[in-house]
């Protein structure tokens, strides 16, 4: 199964030709982040996606992420949006009535998200270099 996803992330990137595959399976996965982070198996809206995109991206690229989704084809959370909306009509994902791309144009500037308030006191203090003893 894992194989067939990948297929499918691979040509969907290829049918749409702006995100890169990476950029489809980070997106599957910050969805599935930001459910487990809820606690409850719901539908996730926008905004809620947004946040959890926000914080998986901290969390696997730190202050490279606006870097990293600059090579995916990413530059503003409407491409988010964009990616979420083609994963839906591929099947991939689901959607209510009330979700709709507009819900991803309220999100958030990459540099103050990822560059600018990127904590980094806390990372140094909470991920200290290893000791060469």
């Amino acid at each position: 199964m894992a194989t067939d996803l990948e297929t499918a992330l691979l040509d969907l990137a290829q049918k749409h030709g702006l995100y890169k595959a990476n950029a489809y399976r980070f997106t599957l996965d910050a969805v599935h982040f930001t459910v487990q982070n809820l606690g409850e198996t719901r539908h996730v809206t926008g905004e809620e996606l947004l946040e959890g995109i926000r914080r998986l991206a901290l969390e696997r690229f730190g202050p490279m992420a606006k870097t990293v989704f600059e090579q995916w084809g990413i530059a503003r959370t409407e491409d988010f949006g964009a990616i979420v909306f083609q994963l839906v009509d591929e099947g991939l994902l689901g959607k209510t009535e009330q979700d709709k791309m507009s819900d991803f144009a309220r999100g958030y500037d990459f540099n103050d998200a990822f560059v600018r308030n990127f904590d980094w006191l806390d990372r140094i203090v909470s991920d200290p270099p290893e000791s060469k003893a």
